[in-house]
């Protein structure tokens, strides 16, 4: 191998994408089975996609459809067919529809969950690759499919941990939308960049839509979005929707909503968790009817320690004309979706580790001794590893400690000649670990531990655990 360091790759990360530690990852998973319990009560089951699908069967969907690697990360195969991958789990849930009608229950409800990539600037909290976990019910047109899959993202938000009071899901429609856009004389061409600006309101506020709405907008960084081109009085229209001013009770799109709401209320569930705000848009084009989006309502804390608005952690509707992309037949469909990573980001300050108490076994000079203790504790259930670096006992401690261990087990040759094992609490020994060379040296003192029989070693350190 060449010793050039110029020929060397640079250990760096892509923008917009990061590496995970135990503890997100151990947080993560807890998140997924509480989801997953939730979404199974209410009749839910599991379905899987691939990361990959052909770009036009993800469609749009992509803001430029002559430039596919626009919006999403994109591929031509080895037969010149563009692949992308996933940028949502609704998109992948058409085409299996589609493919598979014939032999499917109407309705058909699935959850689904998995990595998504969207191929755009990245922002506090918004990376390009993200889990998602979503629920869909494929199939009716009814409001009641509407409202089960709110109060079903409600009991999931409590179950994860956030109170009431904590989180409000909001709901508008997209019908509502369409009467305005219509009043404002918006032509069909500039719709899409309209609904991009005004999704975006939690994040940039009045002014920020209006500059979106208008010539464009330059943002912290000195980036600039070209705007959709609307004149004032359009803008005025739009704005008056997004702030709330436009009188939408006469519109017949109000009617979806209402019969939503109804359901929603007589299930107990009121204006403390589910409401109407004509701000929420949600900016991918393929939803038709009712949009929902659920926020938090008490301030995060970034990773610089400032004071967030941190937007949305799920967000779903309705979108009957997705399936009809594939077969010609219009086929009613609902559905949510929880963005996981950002919602364990939000919680990451309440969020308790779910790894359990680490032991680790040193190796003074009996490896095989060692490794049956370790054995035998992961036997009892006891995340146990064995230590296989170097044997300077000093080290084995500092290792331990590293680890964010528990316990250290230690059996020298006067414990087994005894049968006797010691066990250390490193937790309330840690000064000791970062500064001991030696075995001699660290017999002087020895803080929060205890010497136990061996054949009791699975009793004592359960006993010693329980304080962990």
């Amino acid at each position: 191998m060449s010793d050039d360091k110029t020929s060397r790759p640079k250990a760096r990360l892509p923008r917009g994408f990061r590496d995970r530690g135990a503890a997100e990852i151990s947080a993560e998973r807890a998140f997924l089975d509480t989801i997953r319990r939730v979404y199974e009560s209410y009749g839910f089951e599991a379905l899987e996609t691939p990361a990959f699908e052909f770009t036009d069967a993800l469609g749009k969907f992509l803001p430029d459809l002559d430039r596919p690697n626009e919006g999403v990360f994109s591929l031509q195969d080895d037969d010149g067919q563009w692949l992308s991958l996933r940028y949502d789990l609704t998109a992948p849930l058409a085409r299996y529809v589609a493919q598979n009608f014939q032999n499917l229950p109407k309705p058909f409800r699935r959850y689904q969950t998995g990595p998504v990539w969207r191929n755009e600037k990245p922002g506090p909290g918004r990376f390009r690759e993200f889990l998602q976990f979503d629920a869909d019910t494929v199939g009716s047109a009814s409001p009641a499919a509407d409202a089960e899959l709110l109060m079903m993202l409600c009991d999931t938000l409590e179950a994860l941990g956030l109170r009431r009071g904590e989180y409000v899901v909001k709901m508008n429609s997209r019908k509502l939308l369409d009467t305005v856009l219509q009043a404002a004389w918006v032509e069909e061409s500039r719709r899409g960049s309209v609904l991009r600006a005004i999704d975006k309101f939690d994040r940039l506020g009045e002014q920020g839509v209006e500059q979106l709405l208008g010539a464009g907008r330059k943002d912290e960084s000195g980036d600039f979005t070209k705007g959709s081109g609307l004149d004032k009085e359009q803008i005025r229209i739009v704005m008056d929707l997004v702030t709330g001013s436009y009188n939408y009770e006469t519109t017949l799109a109000i009617q979806d909503l209402n019969a939503i709401l109804n359901l929603l209320r007589a299930g107990g569930y009121g204006n403390d968790r589910v409401l109407i705000d004509t701000s929420i848009i949600r900016g991918l084009d393929y939803y038709t009817g009712a949009v929902f989006e659920a926020q938090l309502t008490f301030p995060v804390t970034n990773e610089d320690g400032e004071t967030v608005v941190f937007g949305s952690v799920a967000g779903g509707g309705r979108y009957d004309d997705l399936v009809a992309r594939f077969t010609g037949q219009q086929v009613p469909a609902t559905g949510i979706s929880i963005g996981v990573s950002r919602l364990i980001n939000a919680l990451k300050d309440r969020t308790p580790s779910t790894i359990a108490p680490l032991v680790v076994v040193l190796v003074l000079d009996n490896a095989e001794s060692s490794f049956a203790m370790a054995s035998e504790l992961r036997a009892a259930g006891i995340r146990t590893e064995t230590y296989v670096g170097n044997k300077r006992f000093g080290d084995q401690l500092k290792y331990a400690d590293r680890r964010g261990a528990a316990v250290a087990v230690i059996e020298g040759s006067d414990e087994r000649a005894n049968g006797k094992v010691t066990l250390k609490d490193l937790s309330l020994g840690t000064e000791l670990a970062k500064s001991v060379e030696s075995r001699a040296d660290w017999v002087k003192d020895r803080p929060a531990q205890i010497s136990v029989a061996r054949a009791r070693l699975v009793e004592e350190l359960r006993a010693m655990l329980g304080g962990h």
